[in-house]
């Protein structure tokens, strides 16, 4: 009884309402302020003061009493007034690997004429991220979550917060969006080597990044195969570069569950196959993907390796199928 009465009185008292599509408008009802232990000390010090006034009868410890007071309500309005009013929508988060820190995004509309300082975004309490809102602007503000499974990762309720402009008052709002992000298998390694290739012939065959002829380089993404950094770069500080090449991909594989050993259990299968994807993709090889209850025909390029590695995210080895 006791803590229904506490959800109860905490979801009241806090609005919390549940997952929002769309933006969240930061009204009054939903900005929260409270001292800081910095607040109460100054509170604490203006008493003694006060209490010390009256005992001595000190005008001018009146004055400053009464001036340092005047500045502690001064503050509270200006802390709560820097979160009132912004409008706060969800942004897209990229998909990332299990293991790996999912960013989530939310954009912060300041349609008012005043600067909005070092707001903070967090979920936890222990990482936040801050920015400042210029006066009729729109800023990102993101947090960075680590994904500790596959399948879709929801980040629940994050706070926006602000101690500006003293620090003697914290104000906050809870959001809670529904967003979410793609958390792949974590690619294993090693992985096991690639299933046998076979030559590709009439509808089979595609058109693919192969390995004949160098065609450039670009920026190093995770899963890169490290055969085909550019090492000689990373040595002259250009940071990790992956290298391209191009022709016709004179080869076709499948990537299937049932080609990987007996023993292995799903979430094992479903990493060495992950693997296999980020291999295949960088040997510019044409490839499908066969899972109980679903395949992905041959194809090659970025859209195939994100259509592979969605289903491996949201495979569900208890409905083969369900994903898709």
């Amino acid at each position: 009884m006791y803590g229904a009465l506490k959800n109860h009185l905490y979801s009241w008292l806090f609005q919390h309402r549940g997952p929002v599509n769309g933006a969240i408008v930061l009204v009054q009802r939903r900005v929260f302020i409270v001292p800081t232990g910095q607040g109460f000390v100054f509170a604490l010090v203006l008493l003694v003061m006060l209490t010390g006034s009256i005992n001595y009868t000190l005008g001018l410890g009146f004055v400053l009493t009464f001036l340092l007071a005047a500045l502690g309500v001064n503050a509270m309005i200006h802390t709560f007034r820097n979160l009132a009013n912004l409008r706060v929508t969800a942004g897209r988060s990229n998909p990332v690997f299990a293991g790996d820190a999912a960013q989530f995004l939310v954009h912060l509309d300041n349609s008012g004429d005043n600067e909005r300082h070092a707001i903070g975004l967090t979920r936890d309490k222990k990482h936040s991220s801050f920015v400042d809102v210029p006066a009729r602007a729109i800023t990102p503000a993101a947090i960075a979550v680590t994904a500790t499974h596959r399948g879709i990762f929801r980040p629940g309720r994050l706070t926006l917060f602000t101690r500006f402009p003293l620090g003697l008052y914290y104000s906050w709002s809870y959001l809670e969006f529904e967003m979410h992000c793609l958390v792949y298998p974590r690619p294993a390694s090693p992985g096991l080597p690639l299933p046998p290739a076979a030559a590709s012939a009439g509808a089979g065959s595609d058109h693919g990044r192969g390995q004949e002829d160098f065609s450039g380089l670009r920026q190093y993404h995770i899963g890169d195969s490290p055969r085909h950094i550019a090492w000689k770069a990373a040595a002259r500080d250009q940071g990790l570069l992956t290298k391209q090449f191009s022709g016709r991909a004179e080869t076709e594989l499948w990537l299937d569950w049932t080609q990987l050993p007996l023993p292995m259990g799903v979430e094992e299968r479903l990493s060495h196959l992950a693997r296999w994807v980020l291999d295949a993709q960088a040997a510019g090889i044409s490839y499908g993907l066969r899972l109980p209850g679903k395949t992905i025909e041959l194809a090659a390029g970025e859209a195939q390796r994100e259509r592979c590695l969605e289903a491996l995210a949201l495979f569900d080895p208890a409905r083969p199928g369900s994903d898709g």
